[in-house]
């Protein structure tokens, strides 16, 4: 697996554990320490996706939208 789908996906389940433990309203010392640093978490992530080596053939110019080839930029 690649770096940065490890960080998304660690940051989700910590994202899921905060939801579940404030809806439950248990463990609020874990949940505010989990508040408390996300945005480390949030950081760590964000620093990884930007920075994974992910090859795009296309340009900006070239290409508008990845998901959507049917809108190519006229130029």
């Amino acid at each position: 697996m690649k770096n940065y789908l490890t960080s998304v996906g660690v940051v989700t389940g910590i994202l899921i554990v905060f939801v579940t433990l404030i809806q439950l309203q248990v463990a609020e010392l874990l949940a505010w320490g989990i508040f408390l640093a996300s945005p480390v978490f949030l950081i760590w992530m964000v620093w990884t996706v930007l920075t994974a080596p992910v090859d795009v053939p296309e340009t900006f110019d070239e290409q508008w939208y990845q998901d959507r080839p049917e809108l190519k930029r006229k130029g």
